[in-house]
């Protein structure tokens, strides 16, 4: 048997004729950019996460970049962020000219919030969370100290649709939440797609203005701004998953219970869930000491994986001038080495599992 990672043709097949008679709806319409889908998406998702405003954007990357922007935070100011994040959400920050500051993450791949104050300088401008894997990270103890040192507070929920923390929905503990709509995503689109969330009407009116080339009318334009528009077909494929949202994440949380009352294998160390905290499993992801024997054992039992994420940022070669060395973050750096996603998506067969669980446990 072969099973792969991911197989987004499955997700694609459940609902068929809802996707494809959202398609032909925004084709015959004639209208394809910035029209009423992208309008009722933006409604719906707000709705959905507990906003009051949503504005679409071209991808995730966008929403993180756009977000530190509008918020001023740029060269000569410091973000704190979690060490073991997809490097995206980095440049998040450096793109702006802004510095990244490091912390470990907990034993839940989140950022651990004990490390954060002694991170904060008279720089220190913002703390950008990352929900990763689809956990929501401990939000309570950061709000407070985002609260007392009067910083911005930036959310990346890429992977985090719909997870919350104590009630409250992942995006809206602070400022600025930042949605990728990439396809694997849990609600995801048919290509790239992004959004934020906010409470604010001035940023979300700024959005709107440097999505669309930093024109509020056009032709008149207001700030140098960007191409970021989350199309009229995007916004239509997303509007049939949102419907469907609870369904797939629940789904998911079904395979991870199968996996966590299943795999049993002392050389493996299965994923831990925080008090308080939800999970909607964008990855599951086990650590291994002997990964790269591990992956070799799957791989030659037809069963495919990947690595979430095998170089941290402050190892990467584009990160160099930031002056850090390997050593610098060991949790992380442990994590980097050990940490391996597992087949997870929505539409995997029974069988499939009880196979990829097998195998695992069997592995020597």
């Amino acid at each position: 048997m072969e099973v792969q990672t991911n197989r987004l043709d499955r997700g694609f097949y459940k609902y068929q004729q809802e996707f494809e008679n959202a398609a032909l709806r925004v084709l015959r319409s004639g209208w394809y950019i910035m029209g009423k889908e992208l309008s009722q998406f933006e409604e719906q998702f707000a709705d959905y996460v507990g906003a009051k405003y949503c504005v679409g954007l071209g991808n995730g990357l966008d929403a993180l970049w756009l977000a530190f922007r509008i918020l001023g935070i740029g060269k000569g100011d410091e973000v704190i962020v979690q060490g073991n994040t997809y490097i995206a959400s980095v440049m998040g920050i450096t793109i702006n000219g802004a510095t990244p500051v490091f912390v470990e993450p907990d034993e839940y791949f989140n950022i651990d919030p004990s490390q954060i104050e002694d991170k904060i300088t008279d720089k220190t401008k913002a703390v950008l969370v990352v929900h990763l894997y689809g956990q929501a990270s401990r939000m309570d103890r950061i709000v407070d100290i985002c609260k007392r040192h009067n910083l911005r507070l930036v959310e990346d929920c890429a992977q985090s649709h719909g997870s919350a923390f104590k009630g409250k929905v992942t995006g809206t503990f602070g400022d600025i939440g930042c949605f990728s709509f990439y396809p694997s995503k849990n609600i995801g689109a048919f290509g790239d797609g992004g959004a934020i969330v906010t409470d604010s009407e001035e940023i979300a009116k700024e959005m709107k203005i440097y999505r669309n080339y930093g024109s509020e009318k056009r032709y008149y334009n207001k700030v140098v701004g960007t191409n970021s528009r989350l199309d009229e077909i995007q916004a239509a494929m997303l509007k049939v998953r949102l419907e469907h949202a609870a369904e797939l994440n629940d789904e998911k949380k079904a395979i991870a219970a199968e996996y966590d009352k299943r795999l049993d294998n002392s050389l493996i160390v299965l994923p831990k869930t925080a008090e308080g905290a939800d999970h909607i499993y964008h990855q599951y992801v086990i650590r291994c000491r002997e990964r790269e024997r591990l992956i070799s054992y799957l791989k030659d039992k037809g069963i495919s994986t990947i690595i979430h994420y095998p170089i941290p940022p402050h190892l990467a070669e584009a990160y160099e001038y930031l002056g850090h060395k390997k050593g610098d973050y060991p949790i992380t750096e442990q994590y980097a080495d050990e940490v391996l996603s597992i087949p997870m998506f929505n539409g995997m067969l029974k069988e499939e599992q009880d196979y990829v669980i097998d195998v695992i446990n069997s592995f020597r």
